[in-house]
């Protein structure tokens, strides 16, 4: 991939979960070469106990579980596999080599993980200048909460978030997505290019320092600065303080839904013309907003005699905002993401995992690359980084220092 923006990069990938494999994808999909340092179990038990969340690749775990574990694949393309123990000294040795060649660390670990092994950014820096280490624990580095457990979950309800979903301030909801962990890779991403932007003028690295919380609190929206300037928000579902109607709507067929967004007086006007009935084109946004729930009920006796891609389909032509309710079979066989050809079919068995979002000159889905094997790039990555030869390597086997299957 040496034509991709990233090519010259070299990052040390030592994340887990969502967030920082997030952050890393977004690298690795722009060219940087990336070495996922992959504890021995870190992918599961060489014998499968149990289905991972999200499942296998195949729909079994085959031979192989740890390999098709579908989440981790899903997030760890582009990467090269280097599978070892980091609290073995020699291998910890080896680490600290490869931090000498690399551009780029990064890790969301607990705040004290990596200092307790001795591999904290003061130990980095000593050994390269240039390092830009990136930390992404649950609540950051310092404060109350730093040695907190953090799933997204639990950081989305203290971001503020949670309070505003749900239809009342009675009930409020999770949204069950977890979106400080894409809120925190998407920011993770933005951090490194920030770092590599100011080592170009300084000529030295940098630790950056980041919170998962601190990322969902900065997506709390105009309702924190509404409380802060004395009027309190409220909780108003699928509604929009400033459009009416704006909402959800039931549709032709089983669990068939389609949203809609009213914003504003022209689009009122196009919308009585397509539902006729007995709301005027001259009602004002206020007038709307008191009568919202009669609006709903007339439009929804539209939307439910037609199928949510023709409701799409008619409000589209009028100039309003609307689009179906997906569910994930919906999502992958949308043809706007199939014309685009978001969706990148080369893991195994063919299945299609979310692309980038991200489309500019130089960026060829066609060089990306599988997620490797467990420490399937043991050898290529010690010798193309760390020039050893094959002698040292195979000690290091031998040893068990590294590792290209769990340990039974």
């Amino acid at each position: 991939m040496t034509n991709l923006p990233l090519h010259n990069l070299r990052v040390l990938d030592l994340t887990h979960v969502w967030a920082g494999p997030l952050a890393v994808r977004f690298l690795s999909d722009l060219g940087a070469e990336v070495v996922k340092i992959e504890a021995p179990y870190g992918r599961g038990p060489r014998d499968a106990a149990y289905e991972p969340l999200g499942g296998w690749l195949g729909g079994e775990a085959g031979d192989e579980p740890w390999n098709v574990n579908a989440i981790f694949v899903k997030f760890h393309r582009n990467r090269k596999s280097l599978c070892l123990n980091l609290k073995q000294p020699r291998v910890r040795e080896l680490f600290l080599q490869l931090v000498e060649v690399a551009d780029v660390v990064i890790e969301n670990f607990s705040a004290d993980a990596m200092q307790d092994l001795g591999l904290g950014y003061e130990e980095l820096k000593a050994i390269n200048p240039q390092i830009i280490y990136v930390s992404m624990p649950g609540y950051g580095m310092s404060g109350p909460y730093r040695d907190r457990v953090a799933f997204g979950p639990t950081v989305e309800a203290m971001s503020g978030l949670s309070s505003m979903l749900g239809y009342s301030p009675d009930e409020p909801y999770n949204s069950a997505i977890a979106p400080m962990d894409p809120i925190g890779g998407t920011h993770g991403a933005a951090a490194v290019m920030e770092a590599l932007l100011r080592r170009e003028q300084t000529g030295l690295g940098n630790m950056v320092e980041m919170s998962l919380h601190e990322g969902g609190v900065n997506y709390s929206g105009p309702w924190f600065i509404e409380e802060q300037v004395g009027d309190p928000p409220r909780c108003i579902g699928n509604r929009h303080p400033a459009m009416a109607p704006h909402g959800i709507y039931r549709c032709k067929g089983i669990d068939k839904w389609v949203a809609i967004a009213c914003k504003n007086d022209q689009q009122w006007s196009r919308l009585c013309q397509t539902l006729g009935g007995k709301f005027t084109a001259e009602m004002t946004l206020e007038d709307r907003q008191t009568h919202h729930d009669e609006i709903d009920q007339m439009l929804e006796a539209w939307t439910e005699l037609r199928t949510n891609l023709e409701v799409t389909e008619a409000m589209q032509n009028q100039g309003i905002a609307a689009g179906p309710v997906n569910t994930t079979p919906d999502i992958t066989a949308d043809e706007q993401i199939k014309a685009r050809r978001f969706y990148v079919p080369y893991e195994q068995f063919e299945t299609p995992m979310p692309g980038n979002a991200i489309q500019m000159n130089g960026i060829d889905r066609a060089q990306w690359t599988p997620c490797p094997g467990l420490g399937a790039n043991n050898r290529e990555v010690l010798q193309d980084w760390l020039n050893l030869d094959d002698e040292v390597i195979d000690s290091l086997e031998e040893k068990s220092f590294i590792f290209d299957s769990p340990p039974s």
